[in-house]
């Protein structure tokens, strides 16, 4: 498994290049996954559904299964939020792991930018962005710049970034 992850600022369009690439590396034969870090709570099932009961009522974790998917979501109650190593090794193997949000982890990352945003660039200072897509140029910025919306661009510079998970945990453990 290979992992490479895209940062930027709320707004900036992350989950759109996500949902825009994910069928090109498909086309392409790499089976992905992806991670995405919420930064507040956040709830998978429906008031008044059996699953939200169980949580609710207190169960740790709470499995969903049906014959299209399952899903298995863990309350953490009053422990701390897991670690980006922890969470990638929960992960099923993978060609490439694509991780979204977590922008001040050690892992490779685009830098997702936006000019309408009025947020300032992520990568000036973070050796850890590899490259940048932006709706703007960034002339100076020392790595690959391209366009938001070249998704092919986009899918090249991961499929060549993207470091193995190995290297990722390793690097992820010596933080922690």
């Amino acid at each position: 498994m290979r992992v490479i992850g895209l940062a930027g600022w709320s707004g900036a369009g992350k989950t759109t290049v996500v949902t825009r690439v994910i069928p090109e590396l498909a086309r392409r034969g790499v089976f992905v996954s992806t991670l995405k870090h919420a930064h507040h709570a956040f709830d998978l099932d429906t008031p008044g559904k059996d699953s939200h009961a169980h949580r609710e009522a207190g169960a740790r974790e709470v499995l969903i299964s049906s014959e299209r998917r399952w899903a298995l979501m863990r309350e953490l109650r009053e422990e701390p939020e897991a670690s980006l190593s922890e969470l990638l090794a929960r992960l099923s193997p993978v060609d490439l792991v694509i991780i979204e949000g977590f922008k001040r982890e050690a892992h490779a990352k685009i830098e997702i930018h936006r000019a309408a945003n009025g947020k300032p660039p992520l990568h000036p200072g973070d050796e850890t962005i590899v490259a940048i897509a932006s709706d703007i140029a960034f002339p100076e910025a020392g790595r690959p710049v391209v366009a938001l919306d070249d998704i092919a661009a986009i899918a090249d510079i991961m499929l060549a970034q993207a470091q193995p998970l190995a290297a990722v945990l390793a690097r992820a453990g010596s933080q922690e």
